[in-house]
C-alpha cells in the first residue's frame, strides 16, 4: 500500500460479505490495511456498498477493539466502564470532546519531544529505541505531570458540572423542585 498522501480524501466501500474495497487501489484490502492508512495519517472514509452509510467510526472502532485484543491493552476495564457509563447521559457530548482535547494535547506534547530541537538528542532524531530509553528514565517525572494534569482536568470537569446543575436549578428551579444535594 501506497504511503504518498493523496489530495483527495480515499474512498473504501464495504461489501456485504464484510471485505474492504478500496476504490482508489481498485483492490480489497484489510483491516491491516486501513490500520495502515491511520497511521500514515491519510485521510479515508468508510461506506457501506449498498446503503452508503458512514461507516468509518465503525472500522476504526474495530481496529481498536482488535488492537485491545493483542498485547498489552491502552484501557482498563475501569476506564472502559466509565466510558460506557457516559452513554446516554447529559455530559455525554462534553465527555467526547473532553476525551478528544485531551487526546489532542497529549499527542502536541509527543509531536514537541519528536520534532524540532526538542526532538533531537546528539544531533540525531529521537528513534523508537530513544523515546522508550527516555521514557523508562523519565517515567515517575511524567507520571506525576500527568497525574496533576488529570487532578487539574477532573477539577475543572467537576466545577463545570456543579455550574451547569447551579444554572439549571437557577432557570428551572421555579418549576421543578430539585431535592437538597450533599457534598461529598
Amino acid at each position: 500500500m501506497s504511503s504518498a498522501k493523496k489530495s483527495t480524501e480515499r474512498l473504501i466501500k464495504k461489501y456485504p460479505n464484510r471485505r474492504l474495497y478500496d476504490t482508489q487501489t481498485s483492490s480489497y484490502i484489510t483491516l491491516t490495511d486501513v490500520k495502515q492508512l491511520v497511521l500514515d495519517a491519510d485521510e479515508f472514509t468508510v461506506i457501506d456498498a449498498k446503503s452508503s452509510e458512514d461507516l468509518t467510526r465503525s472500522i476504526l472502532l474495530q481496529i481498536i477493539l482488535e488492537e485491545e485484543a493483542n498485547g498489552a491493552p491502552m484501557f482498563s476495564s475501569g476506564v472502559l466502564s466509565q466510558i460506557i457509563r457516559y452513554y446516554g447521559h447529559a455530559m455525554q457530548g462534553m465527555m467526547g470532546s473532553y476525551l478528544e482535547k485531551n487526546v489532542q494535547a497529549f499527542t502536541d506534547i509527543q509531536n514537541k519531544f519528536t520534532t524540532g530541537q526538542t526532538g533531537t538528542f546528539e544531533g540525531k532524531p529521537f528513534s523508537p529505541e530513544m523515546w522508550t530509553q527516555f521514557m523508562n528514565v523519565q517515567g515517575p517525572m511524567m507520571q506525576g505531570m500527568m497525574n496533576n494534569y488529570i487532578d487539574q482536568s477532573k477539577n475543572l470537569f467537576v466545577q463545570m458540572q456543579e455550574q451547569m446543575q447551579s444554572q439549571s436549578k437557577s432557570i428551572f428551579g421555579a418549576a421543578f423542585p430539585f431535592p437538597p444535594v450533599e457534598k461529598k
